[in-house]
């Protein structure tokens, strides 16, 4: 009878640890790029008031070795704007690797809204550092009541631009990325991804030699990549805690197949709600939006 109690109770905590990891969560993809300025501390923070427990960025390096939130080493032309109020273009975006960040600060990326984005509120901001978008999240957040935030940091790293838009060696980026992070989060509510798989295989390799706290890792995928799993995994060298395809490229079956390799599935960039609830029913474990709010009654 004791032995069957005690059954009883081990079955009903392991379906309440189930239950508790496996909550489907909504990342902020570049806070919110659907409706304010991307990686922006306003996107940052609105996407907290629509509910976001996972805030989504990117960071490049400046010339003075700054943590920078920004998708592109350079001035993205289609919504920034220079110091002298021109709209930049392909010839005048620059590279952000060659500038400080005093520079930086003074290139406005918001008020002339987003083409792509048309619900997105135009204002005039910059690009901001990384430590000053969590020391905003982490202030918003407490005073609005909201639960420890997590972040997902993805280093935006690429073979062909070592020395060029970014540090000669991902060990550098790397570094300076956790440098920045271990100083203000703890290491349980922080993933870094990265479609350079160079950059995944460096912090794996340090976080099993426990020089880098233990971060989750997850693999960004390109939609035009080999999309087999054991391919990736080979080219990989090991299995990151969370696997990042395009949207679009999943299939239940393929889900399930991650999840049978103990990998958490959180796709790219799902925008429509139809889309949303497809992803969903796959079985995956949140999704990447550039629309929180369209999400909020998944």
């Amino acid at each position: 009878m004791k032995i069957g109690i005690l059954l009883f109770y081990c079955i009903l905590i392991s379906n309440l640890t189930f239950t508790q990891t496996m909550d489907f969560e909504i990342q902020g993809h570049r806070g919110c790029r659907g409706l304010l300025p991307e990686n922006t501390i306003p996107a940052f923070l609105r996407a907290i008031d629509e509910g976001v427990k996972t805030l989504e960025m990117d960071v490049v390096i400046t010339k003075d070795h700054k943590v920078l939130v920004s998708h592109d080493p350079f001035f993205n032309p289609d919504i920034s704007t220079s110091p002298a109020g021109i709209a930049l273009n392909e010839e005048t975006k620059g590279n952000i690797y060659t500038l400080n960040y005093r520079q930086v600060k003074k290139y406005d990326v918001g008020m002339r809204g987003n083409p792509k984005f048309p619900e997105q509120k135009p204002m005039k901001v910059s690009k901001p550092l990384l430590s000053e978008v969590i020391k905003a999240a982490e202030k918003y957040a407490k005073e609005q009541g909201k639960g420890p935030i997590l972040y997902n940091i993805e280093i935006k790293s690429e073979e062909k631009e070592y020395g060029n838009s970014q540090p000669n060696e991902v060990a550098e980026f790397s570094k300076l990325v956790i440098a920045i992070i271990s100083k203000y989060l703890p290491a349980e509510r922080v993933c870094i991804q990265s479609f350079d798989f160079n950059v995944l295989k460096y912090l794996h390799t340090e976080i099993q030699s426990g020089n880098f706290p233990k971060y989750s890792l997850s693999a960004l995928i390109e939609p035009f990549e080999n999309n087999d799993i054991n391919f990736q995994l080979k080219k990989l060298g090991f299995s990151t805690e969370i696997w990042s395809p395009y949207f679009a490229t999943l299939s239940k079956t393929r889900v399930q197949e991650l999840h049978n390799l103990g990998i958490r599935v959180i796709p790219w960039t799902v925008n429509e709600t139809k889309d949303m609830i497809k992803v969903k029913e796959m079985n995956c474990d949140g999704l990447i939006t550039d629309y929180p709010n369209r999400a909020k009654n998944l």
